[in-house]
């Protein structure tokens, strides 16, 4: 047994599509995935940010992250036990270490795409976005933690593959993944 093989997991495969807030990580993992669907490729998509969203977060752990990566362990044995063999997943890693505590939670060879947009762009997604939800009072937080994101991803540098989504229509963004992982 390699060090990424699950009981079941063998020759599976993850997708992490990270950057900064408001740049099309979810959109993109979700049309991935129907792009894996058209293909005929057995799937799972997950938003990371929907496996720890409780709240309070634990004292240190702002983010919850140890619950994501528990989440994330748990959801995927359960997946791979379905049978499931590739996993999109959209989320945030800032640093080598915690790309490297997404794979140990897959227990999977893990793929790092990062989302790039030109920071205005960013902010205009942003804005549009918080029209439409019921919290637009996180806003200010959003375009703030954009930029810094932003610069603190651009320091890991721990991405295999990057694609700028500035002036790419949202299933174009998921065709160049597609076109760079080749999974389908």
């Amino acid at each position: 047994m390699n060090q990424y093989s699950h009981l079941n997991g063998a020759g599976s495969q993850a997708l992490l599509i990270t950057g900064t807030v408001g740049v099309g990580k979810t959109l993109a993992a979700d049309l991935f995935g129907d792009f894996l669907c058209d293909a005929g490729v057995p799937h799972a998509v997950m938003d990371l940010d929907r496996l720890c969203q409780s709240w309070p977060a634990p004292e240190g752990d702002p983010f919850n992250f140890a619950l994501l990566l528990r989440n994330l362990r748990a959801l995927t044995a359960n997946y791979l036990d379905a049978g499931i063999q590739r996993f999109v997943l959209a989320g945030v890693a800032e640093t080598a270490v915690e790309r490297d505590r997404y794979r140990a939670a897959l227990g999977m060879p893990l793929t790092v795409c990062r989302l790039t947009a030109d920071l205005p762009v960013v902010h205009d997604r942003l804005k549009r976005r918080h029209e439409a939800d019921s919290d637009p009072e996180s806003l200010p937080w959003h375009l703030e933690r954009a930029g810094q994101l932003h610069e603190i991803l651009d320091r890991a540098d721990i991405a295999d593959l990057t694609v700028d989504t500035t002036r790419l229509s949202p299933p174009d963004v998921a065709s160049a993944i597609g076109a760079s992982i080749r999974w389908a």
